[in-house]
Order: structure tokens, then sequence, then C-alpha cells
């Protein structure tokens, strides 16, 4: 049997050594061997007693040329001794280093790290927390303002015939807010119309009154129901929508581009969404009405024993205009705050990739629970005025 060979990992040539001396004002830090990570590399320390002697040098520079071989290691002393010459607001020249050295060092002091990047141990106080979500509360809430006051302009100048956008933008978002949430509309609010006649059925049934099933689907999908759930598929729908298609031009400098061409982004970008939601919403509430019906009208004749024309004649003598017109004012009330939240948490996206999603969930949020104060708004207001 032959001997085996006995394998080393140890690294071969001289090791990393660092040696200082002061010429002048300058402290020269002479480098020379390996610097790469798996040899023991000199500690910053001794640059930093180096450059606490007296007097203090002005400046530091490096003498490389007995230099071999160097990897990251030399990097992060050298990311080290920056540090520490800033601190100690003493210069740092780096015309001795190698050419590559100098455009790494570059590159990795080029973008400061930013302040509270890193999430410290200990929590703040919980005063500290509220005044800070009250300042931020209030600086977006100047924000929306002057947002909403850019969308009124905007209008202005639409009115005066001044506004810059294109026809073909507001006719193919007309499509994709209106004929393309057909679908989603249908089915939602088809299955919304039964789940009311089932439990409407419930309770009626007690008192043999399921004919009043067609007056409870009717007046609640025909005032409330409808345009709410109209409200909440397009928010979820058309407003993410907004919100992602507006945040990635934001993020790929689109928005900047325009402004550089004298084109205003309210005009372009956010009055064809903006008019485009209003005018299909209240549509798309009637369809979403009618198709509640038809849901309720599913339960009445097949689990109720109804007749059509019963359930028919009885939904016409309830639902009246005035219930149809709070439900597609409604509607068109919904339409506004939808677009408006999604341009607006698009236009306020950031410039990453990760601000694109917290935009488009930002903008679902803020269209919904618009959605639900308008409603509890527009009730009140209805049952002061009597309607």
């Amino acid at each position: 049997m032959g001997r085996k060979t006995k394998m080393t990992s140890e690294p071969k040539g001289p090791g990393a050594e660092l040696r200082s001396n002061r010429q002048g004002d300058a402290l020269v830090l002479t480098l020379s061997g390996d610097w790469k990570l798996s040899r023991d590399l000199p500690p910053v320390s001794r640059v930093e007693e180096g450059l606490k002697g007296a007097p203090s040098p002005a400046r530091v520079t490096f003498d490389t040329k007995g230099m071999s071989e160097f990897d990251s290691g030399l990097l992060l002393f050298l990311t080290n001794v920056t540090n520490v010459c800033s601190r100690m607001k003493i210069g740092m020249e780096k015309d001795g280093l190698p050419p590559g050295v100098q455009r790494l060092l570059a590159l990795a002091t080029a973008v400061p790290e930013r302040k509270g990047a890193r999430r410290e141990g200990k929590r703040a106080p919980f005063l500290t927390r509220v005044g800070d979500a009250a300042i931020g509360w209030w600086r977006s809430l100047g924000i929306t303002l002057e947002f909403l006051g850019e969308v009124t302009v905007s209008f202005g100048r639409m009115f005066r015939g001044k506004a810059r956008f294109r026809l073909p933008d507001l006719w193919l978002v007309m499509q994709e807010c209106g004929a393309q949430a057909l679908p989603i509309v249908s089915l939602i609010s088809l299955l919304v119309g039964l789940i009311l006649a089932f439990v409407g059925a419930i309770q009626l049934k007690m008192f043999g009154a399921q004919i009043y099933v067609a007056a409870l689907v009717g007046i609640a999908m025909v005032r409330a129901m409808g345009a709410i759930m109209a409200g909440i598929i397009m928010a979820g729908r058309t407003g993410a929508s907004f919100a992602a298609q507006i945040g990635t031009m934001q993020v790929n400098e689109e928005i900047d581009a325009l402004k550089t061409a004298g084109i205003p982004p309210m005009d372009f970008l956010v009055l064809p969404r903006v008019l485009a939601l209003t005018i299909m919403m209240p549509l798309l509430t009637l369809y979403a009405d009618l198709m509640g019906i038809l849901g309720g009208l599913i339960v009445g004749v097949m689990g109720l024993d109804l007749g059509v024309m019963e359930y028919y004649n009885m939904s016409k003598e309830t639902v009246n205009l005035t219930n149809i017109g709070i439900g597609i004012f409604s509607g068109f009330t919904f339409g506004i705050l939808i677009a408006l939240a999604g341009c607006l948490r698009g236009m306020q996206c950031g410039r990453s990739a990760s601000a694109v999603g917290d935009a488009t969930r930002s903008a679902v949020v803020t269209g919904i629970v618009s959605i639900i104060v308008a409603t509890a708004i527009i009730t009140v207001v209805c049952s002061i005025l009597g309607f």
C-alpha cells in the first residue's frame, strides 16, 4: 500500500502586513503580503492609534507596491479606515491603491446607510410612537389635500378644453373598468342576492310572508348593496390596477419624463382614470342591482314556491325611483373615491419594486374604507332628509 499524502489547506505566501510612518502632515500606510479573509488581517485599531499621535496628521495615504494578492478582506479593512478618517475629520487619499480597489471602494461608499435602516433592539417609548404616527398622519393629510387640489385644477383645464390627455386612453380605461368587469360583478352580485333572499326567507317563513323576500332583496340591492358590492369589487380590481400602473411608471421614471416633456401627469394619467371610473360605476351599480334581484328571484321561485310574475310585481311595487337614485348616486360617489385612492397611492409610490406592492395594498384599503365611510354618511343624510 502506498503512503497517503496529507492535504493541507494552509494558505501559501506571506501574510498581510501593515506598517505606518509619518511623512510631513501625512500618515502613510504601507500594505504588503496577501490581504485575504483567510489570513489574519491587521486590526484597524492600529491605524486609529497612529492617527491619534501628536500632531494629528491631516491626511492618510497608501503604499501598496508590496501587496501581492487581495480579496474582499482588503475592501473591508479600507472601509473601516474610511469610517475612522471620517469620524476624526482626516482626509483620505486613495491614489496609492490599485485601480480595481479604488472602484470597489467608491461603490461601497457611494450610498450612505439610510438613517434608521437598522432595527434597534430597544423599542421606542409609547408617546414617541404616538407622536410619530400623528406627524405621519398630518403629513399624509397635507399630501392628500395637495393631490386633490391638483386634480381639481386638472378638471378645470379639461372644462376649458386645455387638458392634455388622449381620448383613446379614456376609452381603453372605460373598457377595462366597465365591460371587462361584468363577469366578476355578475357573480358577486348574484350570490349576494341569493344570500339576502335565504337570510330573509328564514325569518319571513315563520310568519307566512315569503312574498316579502322580493321587497327585502329589491330594496337592499337597489338602495345600498348593489353599489357597495360593485364598489368593493372595483376597489380590489380597478383601484389596485391604477395604483400598480402609476406606481410602476413612478419606479421606471416615466412620470419624471412626462414632467420633463411639459406634460402634466395629472392630465395624462389621473384625469382619464377618474373620468372613466366615475362614468362606469353608476352603470355597474345598475347592473349589480339587476343581478342581485335575479339572485333573489332564483331563491323565491325555486325555494319558496313563488311565481315569477308574483315576484316581479312585488319588486315593482316596493322598489321606487328614490331608491334607484340613491343607489346610482352612491355608485357615482364610490367611483370618484376609488379612482382617487388608486391614483393617489400610485403617485405616492416609492422607487422600488416593493413600494409598488405597498401602494397597491394601500389603494385597496383606502378605497374600501372610503366606501364604508361614504355609505354611512349617505345613509345618515338620506335618513335626515326623509328619503
